[in-house]
């Protein structure tokens, strides 16, 4: 099986392939790089959701549950930076499960991930139709949905140097705002802006603040701060793509983590300090008084929440765009791999895989249609299915690469011939495992609290992990697929 899938796999995605239009292009710089990764996570998780955070858990609970987050996200990104600076391959950790571990976990994780990044577009179309409403309340929902479909789809299939440069300029926009708002909230916070006297710590340590609620509390915001910090991994989708991934992996997991952490744990800090956490506008979730606009709007900028609606537009139109990027190499690479129908490996001339941007697109549009017409049922089940994707997915990583540095020792290789070594090996890997099936398995933990357990409540937060698991399991009986020894794992770069 190892030699078959080998061939299957004769790297398409690598340089020193056969040109032409069977390869990907490797065309995606180091800037772009870290911003793919960037973008991926500086979204409405921060602009909208934070709020709702800090008021259940308040300030501390809430930067606290942020930072532990963050931690695990970074050894989930030295783990998968640890492989793919080794092994670039777009379909990233769905092949890595399948040549360090089992080739049904790799089939399930593929599909998995590219299931949630195509009902992901279709949240995000959704969004859109509510954000351009707050300039334009009357027009039909089906204009906006369509107009930035359209641009999202070109973004993508003209090359991947333009979803790049496209993605670059989205998320530049997003850190320059991010770094506005810590300043102005900083000098906010010593009474230098907004003609009001220093604030202190007196938010942030009102009633009980700064922790509100106790562990379970904090239990809810852990699974708000990793969907906030999901994206990070398209840095090992994207890896196939890249010029030089051996260096530009590595210096992009050194930059976007830590701006990444201290973005939200900043952030997070100067709206606790601002902005009392019994507010409940934190909670709303509305652009209008999203925690950006309500501390813009103490500083006296004009048309804050114009201004935040603008920039959250970017936000969605940037996950859209990134999400189309993500599921269509996904969809690729299982095609590539036979774990999907064949006409999905296409490639044009541009390195683009066509067929599979065609059908992540259409599947998205069904959905989104789907929320549209009747009561949206359709709709809310299949992104309530998605909502477990992301964290599967980072098990998915943490599994693989402990099972890679494994397989890589055991098969007497030198470590040191690795481009770059992920640090507190094997604690990162299992810490990210215990973490994340944590966060999983807590989802909706209230649900069993009460004197009846809440099944419906149980169905729709947990839908996504039986998905997964007979997915997994079907394939394995099916094609009778066995874990890969550590000693004849496919370690061929």
């Amino acid at each position: 099986m190892q030699t078959s899938y080998k061939e299957k796999t004769a790297s398409p995605a690598f340089p020193e392939s056969k040109k032409g239009t069977s390869e990907l292009k490797r065309s995606l710089k180091s800037r772009h790089l870290t911003m793919i990764s960037l973008g991926g996570t500086i979204g409405t998780g921060l602009f909208l959701a934070s709020g709702g955070a800090i008021h259940t858990a308040g300030p501390g609970g809430a930067l606290l549950s942020y930072i532990l987050i963050g931690i695990m996200v970074y050894f989930l990104m030295t783990s998968l930076a640890e492989m793919a600076a080794y092994m670039p391959v777009a379909g990233s950790f769905s092949t890595y499960a399948t040549k360090f571990v089992d080739p049904s976990l790799g089939f399930a994780l593929g599909w998995n991930y590219w299931y949630n990044w195509a009902i992901t577009i279709a949240a995000e179309l959704s969004a859109v139709t509510m954000i351009m409403k707050f300039w334009f309340p009357n027009t039909p929902s089906i204009i906006w949905s369509s107009i930035f479909l359209v641009i999202m789809f070109l973004l993508n299939y003209l090359s991947v140097k333009g979803f790049g440069e496209a993605e670059y300029w989205f998320s530049l926009v997003k850190v320059v705002t991010v770094i506005i708002f810590i300043i102005t909230g900083f000098l906010m916070i010593f009474g230098i802006m907004g003609g009001h006297a220093p604030v202190g710590f007196k938010n942030f340590t009102a009633g009980d603040a700064p922790f509100h609620g106790g562990f379970m509390t904090m239990l809810g915001i852990f699974m708000a701060a990793g969907f906030s910090f999901q994206g990070t991994e398209l840095l090992g989708v994207a890896a196939g793509e890249s010029e030089d991934p051996s260096k530009s992996i590595p210096k992009a997991v050194k930059q976007v983590f830590w701006r990444i952490l201290l973005f939200y744990v900043l952030a997070i800090f100067v709206i606790g300090l601002l902005i009392p956490y019994t507010n409940p506008n934190l909670a709303s979730g509305e652009v209008t008084v999203s925690p950006f606009t309500m501390v813009f709007q103490k500083a006296g900028i004009a048309f804050a929440a114009s201004v935040m609606n603008a920039i959250i537009l970017t936000a969605v139109l940037s996950a859209g765009n990134s999400g189309m990027y993500a599921s269509t190499r996904m969809l690729w690479d299982l095609a590539r791999e036979g774990k999907a129908p064949k006409f999905l490996s296409k490639l044009n001339n541009n390195g683009v895989p066509v067929n599979a941007l065609l059908v992540t697109s259409l599947v998205g549009t069904l959905a989104f249609l789907a929320s549209l017409f009747g009561d949206g049922t359709v709709y809310i089940w299949l992104l309530n299915a998605s909502g477990m994707s992301g964290f599967i997915a980072w098990l998915g990583i943490a599994i693989s690469h402990y099972r890679f540095r494994k397989a890589f020792i055991a098969q007497g290789k030198n470590l040191n011939v690795l481009p770059y070594k992920a640090l507190l090996f094997p604690f990162g890997p299992i810490f990210a495992f215990v973490l994340c099936t944590i966060v999983v398995l807590g989802q909706n933990y209230s649900a069993f609290m009460g004197d009846h357990i809440d099944w419906n409540g149980v169905l729709i937060s947990y839908i996504g992990l039986p998905l997964f698991i007979v997915t997994w399991l079907v394939y394995k009986f099916i094609k009778k697929t066995k874990v890969v020894k550590l000693e004849e794992c496919d370690l061929s770069n």
